[in-house]
């Protein structure tokens, strides 16, 4: 049987339509490669409360989570799991971001071609529709 994780990610997007990526740092499954930011939705969490407490770890800034925009969704496989991340689009926050976790961070407006995860990959696709409708 196929391991189910779930996961929750953030699309920060600043007012220039920049979106903040973070670099998985070495070590780390899929190392080197761009993501959005997150994490595990822990017992008990719901995919925003999971996200604002991720995005404080990791990022130190504070999201409400009821100000979080659903935007899409991956299902993914991995060889060891099968991967669910609900995408979320934050638009404001308070806190200077900065990688908490040793992984670096960078506003991209998609032109300086980033390599993403792969399930980052396809969030990212619809996330650029999203943004140019909202």
């Amino acid at each position: 049987m196929t391991k189910i994780l779930w996961v929750v990610a953030g699309a920060l997007v600043d007012k220039a339509g920049r979106v903040l990526l973070a670099q998985r740092p070495a070590g780390k499954n899929l190392a080197g490669f761009w993501e959005f930011p997150g994490g595990k939705i822990e017992q008990g969490e719901t995919p925003r409360e999971a996200l604002a407490r991720e995005l404080f770890e990791e990022l130190g800034i504070a999201v409400a989570p009821e100000t979080m925009i659903p935007c899409s969704f991956v299902s993914y496989d991995y060889p060891a799991f099968h991967l669910v991340m609900p995408l979320f689009v934050c638009r404001a926050w308070s806190g200077e971001i900065t990688g908490k976790e040793g992984q670096s961070v960078a506003w991209t407006d998609w032109s300086d071609d980033l390599p993403l995860a792969p399930a980052d990959t396809d969030l990212a696709k619809v996330l650029r529709i999203f943004l140019k409708n909202f």
